[in-house]
């Protein structure tokens, strides 16, 4: 249906200004938008984040980032960890590894500068 009310309003106002106003469009028709999170991940997750257990300071670098918008983060020794943009830290391998990050949100993490985001050019 979206497309037809495209093709009529192409003949009123030409093919450019038809062809902008479709890609203006098109993230608002359903089933086309993909989550920002996936789209550039150094937009929204911050490329490392440090966190502290016991006596250590373990590093986590950004090492994927789902469809969902589910960030994953390692660590050495096998360490990993996981956030959502509106989730809490979580450690999924290595047991507590995530030390004082586990159940702080992106903006906990950021506000206490335990996140670093990567400063596009």
């Amino acid at each position: 249906m979206t497309v037809t009310v495209f093709r009529r309003s192409a003949k009123r106002m030409g093919p450019a200004l038809a062809m902008a106003a479709a890609a203006i469009a098109l993230p608002y028709l359903p089933g086309t938008a993909k989550a920002d999170a996936a789209d550039d991940p150094f937009k929204s997750f911050p490329v490392v984040i440090h966190c502290q257990q016991k006596d250590t300071t373990h590093v986590f670098y950004l090492s994927r980032v789902t469809d969902a918008g589910l960030a994953t983060y390692v660590a050495s020794d096998r360490i990993a960890g996981t956030i959502s943009l509106d989730g809490q830290a979580k450690a999924v391998a290595g047991g507590e590894g995530g030390g004082n990050c586990v159940g702080k949100t992106l903006e906990d993490l950021r506000s206490a500068h335990q996140a670093y985001d990567l400063k596009s050019q």
